[in-house]
């Protein structure tokens, strides 16, 4: 039986002590895995790599969900703590794109193991085969709605979630990958391109009647 879904897992404080460096050279393994290799490894293979036991492992580890998670953690630190706080709806966007843009770029073999793990866990929790926790991602809910809440109260109950639930599909590593891997796109344009579509949501959600 599947144990409840991991979503999103903060970094742990473990300062710089044994435990703490235990914990970076795992996840240091665990990135370089998946920038070589283009998946998530298992928790064994990342013991091998950072040369400890596997009971080490799992003891920050304990399942593939939670490394994705703290993968992801990692990737998005900077764009968690620094939520644009001033300008109109769509100065904050803008900047938020340019932030996260920047993060994945950088790690966007992470970010696309993350997908594949997710797609394969729903399918497997589908057919009543999932053997771990499911790995969920949701981050991205929660980042818009923090950029974008000084519009909260002008916008209706419908309204505000119909724009959360429209920017969540451009917002992400989806957009990225139809654009440059199916429209044959470079960085720069798929930027554009998302840029453009979240200027029109905005644009279409402030033309509706209040």
């Amino acid at each position: 039986m599947a144990k409840a879904a991991v979503s999103f897992y903060s970094l742990p404080e473990l300062g710089t002590g044994r435990r703490g460096r235990e914990f970076r050279r795992l996840l240091e393994q665990a990135l370089a895995l998946v920038r070589r290799s283009g998946r998530i490894p298992s928790i064994p293979e990342v013991a091998q790599a950072a040369k400890v036991s596997r009971a080490t492992a799992y003891r920050y580890f304990p399942s593939r969900s939670k490394l994705v998670s703290v993968i992801i953690a990692e990737a998005l630190a900077p764009v968690r703590r620094a939520v644009p706080q001033r300008g109109d709806p769509k100065r904050r966007l803008h900047e938020l794109l340019d932030r996260t843009y920047t993060r994945f770029r950088d790690y966007e073999p992470h970010m696309r193991a993350a997908l594949q793990l997710a797609l394969e866990h729903q399918s497997l929790e589908k057919a009543g085969l999932l053997e771990e926790e499911p790995f969920r991602r949701g981050q991205r809910k929660e980042i818009l709605k923090s950029t974008l809440a000084p519009m909260r109260p002008l916008l209706g109950s419908r309204s505000w979630g119909r724009l959360m639930n429209a920017l969540a599909v451009v917002y992400g590593i989806e957009p990225m990958i139809v654009l440059k891997d199916i429209c044959g796109v470079n960085d720069r344009e798929t930027k554009a391109v998302v840029r453009w579509m979240m200027d029109a949501l905005i644009d279409a959600v402030l033309r509706e009647p209040r």
